[in-house]
């Protein structure tokens, strides 16, 4: 894409100055219009060295409240980062819903600069780029307008301004190892750094390649590409995104009435199971730490299904710096403004340690679906969306475990009234949970849909029989057990 690029020719001065000047005005105006219609806007500027990304940056947003925008410079990864998955620091950067985030440099440049410095094989340059479409592909499905610059000068412009930064005492610090080793390697870089803009190059997320060796004329064109994305998001921002044939191998699951629920275990059984199992699972935990292996276990399951007795015998286990329950209710105002997978996003494990949710990112496809918190096309998308994220958390190396737990209607009646005749057990229930009730056909259905659609070969769904709680919490730490082994090996 570098090679034979070739570009307007620059407007004269007078003609320059007027179109700046119109087209500041246009993108200060656009900023309530964006709130208005909840478009958040991510704005990716990559290029080369000395190339001005960082003014061009700082142009830009001179012409947007500074209530509607961040700001961030992504260097090349900490060792906290490299214990996250890829795409974790820059999923955690998407601006809320009417505001923009601007990247100086971003997931290219982490790429690229692996590939130029032999730091990346072929395999995990293909699966980057894999990874890389998706994460753009499910933001703009999601409602998000991303653009993505690449800010272009010649190897012989490079080196000018790099020895004029460098004469300069004040100056030379702008100057980094990599500008020069880039420079050095003009041509090199360019084949990579155009390969991969081949490689990720869509039509919701193009590549937009930026003359950058006059300041005012870059600017302009980063402007009038910027308004006008802008205007043709708002226009598009009702439309239906199609829908996704699935790609991953799924496993075939009964449906939830198929399920026998007359699982038992004897008390004594139970303790015998528990403390073995629990001791087990202990030394497994110390295992998984040394070998820094991340753990997610996901809890779904029927209001006083006992996913919370559950989760407490398989934290008893567990060294408790090295694990996290989050507990998922409705979601808080800055969360509801993002893509609805951020907040799980920002809550993945370090490697070595354990998260446990209490309800995930399932919640799309049901409470959400059933009490019309989505758009039909919003729930939909979300079972490829799903199995693209836990992917993602498999590729990166984490065991995935997800758990249904199931009961009956008339043990859900039997637990409910207990808790709501037993003082201590009041703050259990909620009208809410009676409004749940009243819809458990509708949710069954639900439920059955989800597992059909997302129980892959790399993150299945286990069934959790419940109705003997001791049953389901030994059957729960066998899994755990069983997974982590495998893993180990």
């Amino acid at each position: 894409m570098l090679k034979n690029i070739v570009f307007m020719d620059k407007p004269e001065e007078d003609e320059l100055k007027e179109r700046l000047k119109k087209a500041r005005e246009k993108l200060f105006g656009l900023q309530m219009q964006i709130k208005d219609h909840k478009v958040p806007v991510l704005v990716l500027m990559e290029g080369w060295g000395t190339a001005g990304k960082g003014s061009l940056i700082g142009q830009i947003i001179q012409n947007i409240d500074p209530r509607f925008f961040k700001v961030a410079t992504m260097d090349q990864p900490t060792s906290e980062e490299l214990r996250k998955p890829f795409l974790c620091r820059y999923f955690t950067k998407i601006p809320e819903a009417g505001k923009y985030t601007f990247l100086d440099s971003g997931w290219m440049d982490e790429v690229t600069r692996k590939c130029l410095h032999d730091k990346m094989d072929k395999k995990t340059y293909e699966q980057r780029i894999g990874s890389i479409r998706r994460f753009e592909r499910q933001l703009t499905d999601n409602g998000y307008l991303v653009m993505k610059f690449f800010c272009h000068i010649s190897e012989k412009e490079q080196k000018k301004r790099i020895e004029g930064l460098k004469k300069d005492v004040d100056t030379r610090w702008r100057v980094s190892e990599n500008d020069m080793w880039q420079n050095k390697h003009y041509k090199k870089c360019e084949e990579v750094f155009g390969q991969y803009m081949e490689d990720t190059n869509t039509p919701s997320a193009p590549w937009y390649i930026v003359d950058c060796k006059s300041r005012r004329w870059a600017e302009l064109q980063v402007l009038d590409i910027l308004i006008q994305g802008i205007e043709v998001a708002m226009q598009n921002r009702s439309l239906a995104v199609p829908l996704l044939q699935n790609v991953f191998p799924l496993r075939k699951m009964p449906k939830l009435a198929e399920i026998s629920l007359d699982k038992d275990m004897e008390e004594q059984e139970y303790k015998d199971e528990l403390e073995r199992l629990q001791e087990h699972l202990g030394e497994l935990h110390n295992r998984l730490y040394r070998k820094q292996v991340p753990v997610i276990i996901a809890y779904e399951g029927w209001d006083a299904a006992g996913k919370g007795g559950n989760i407490k015998r398989i934290t008893g286990a567990l060294d408790p710096r090295g694990y996290e329950v989050h507990p998922i209710a409705s979601p808080e105002p800055h969360e509801k403004a993002r893509h609805y997978l951020w907040r799980f996003w920002t809550r993945l494990p370090k490697t070595g340690h354990i998260a446990i949710f209490d309800r995930s990112w399932y919640g799309r496809v049901m409470v959400e679906r059933l009490e019309g918190f989505c758009s039909e096309n919003d729930w939909k998308r979300a079972y490829n969306e799903m199995n693209e994220f836990e992917k993602e958390l498999h590729d990166w190396g984490a065991v995935i475990i997800k758990f249904w737990v199931q009961i009956d209607k008339d043990t859900q009646l039997a637990r409910f009234n207990d808790r709501q005749n037993t003082p201590g057990k009041q703050w259990k229930i909620t009208e809410e949970d009676w409004r749940n009730r009243e819809k458990w056909d509708a949710y069954e259905d639900a439920v059955n849909e989800m597992i059909q659609k997302t129980s892959t070969a790399y993150a299945p769904w286990y069934i959790l029989e419940s109705v003997d709680k001791k049953y389901a919490r030994i059957k729960a730490l066998k899994i755990v057990i069983e997974e982590l082994e495998k893993a180990l090996k």
